[in-house]
C-alpha cells in the first residue's frame, strides 16, 4: 500500500492557519482519533508544514508523509500514537 492510498479516519483544512494555530488544531484532531487512527491535515505555508510535522513526532505520533500537493499545499499524515 503506497501512502496515497492510506485512509484517513479525520480531515484538518488548515490552509488558512498560521504556526501555532495549526499545531494546536492537528493536536486538538488528534485527540478526537483513537490511537492507531489517521488524521489528515492541509497546511497552506512552509512554515507549518515543517513545523506540525516536527512537533507531532516529539509527541510520540507517527508522521506517514508530508507531500506538497501544490503551491501553498502540503499534506500531512499522522497516526495517532498509542
Amino acid at each position: 500500500m503506497s501512502k496515497t492510498d492510506i485512509q484517513s479516519n479525520k480531515t484538518l483544512e488548515l490552509r488558512d492557519e498560521v504556526c501555532p494555530f495549526t499545531l494546536a488544531k492537528s493536536q486538538q484532531g488528534l485527540q478526537e482519533l483513537e490511537n492507531g487512527q489517521i488524521l489528515e491535515v492541509h497546511l497552506g505555508n512552509s512554515e507549518s508544514a515543517a513545523n506540525v510535522p516536527r512537533s507531532l513526532d516529539l509527541e510520540g505520533h507517527k508522521v506517514l508523509s508530508v507531500d506538497k500537493l501544490g503551491r501553498g499545499h502540503w499534506k500531512v499524515l499522522i497516526e495517532k500514537a498509542e
